[in-house]
């Protein structure tokens, strides 16, 4: 059974930082991509960045470049996502995700599990 639990999320003053966790188990970690989204109030559900479980590769949106930052750790089975530079526009419930085999991408349903979400709110 797959299961990922997401944590780290709270308040935090726009230009600060945070580093949200996932702790991943089930999967088979050496095909697999964890997925970041975010969805904010009467939005629908963002595409933050990916990483490749096997290879390392990443892969971010835009709005986030240079400011977040994916990385995970093997023994622990743990993906993070350190943000910086936070702007009160990144306000949002933010979730891990994971799908099987290669391959980065930014569709959701894509990925067939996820957490249950972590909010993140950043005051101006």
């Amino acid at each position: 059974q797959v299961q990922l639990v997401e944590s780290g999320g709270g308040l935090v003053q726009a230009g600060g930082s945070l580093r949200l966790s996932c702790a991943a188990s089930g999967l088979t970690f050496s095909s697999a991509v964890m997925g970041w989204f975010r969805q904010a109030p009467g939005k629908e559900r963002e595409f933050v960045g990916a990483i490749d479980w096997s290879g390392g590769a990443t892969f971010y949106v835009d709005s986030v470049k240079g400011r977040f930052t994916i990385s995970k750790d093997n023994a622990k089975n743990i993906v993070y996502l350190q943000m910086n530079s936070l702007r009160p526009e990144d306000t949002a419930d933010y979730y891990c995700a994971a799908k099987r085999g290669y391959g980065l991408t930014v569709e959701p349903l894509r990925y067939i599990y996820w957490g249950q979400g972590t909010q993140v709110t950043v005051s101006s």
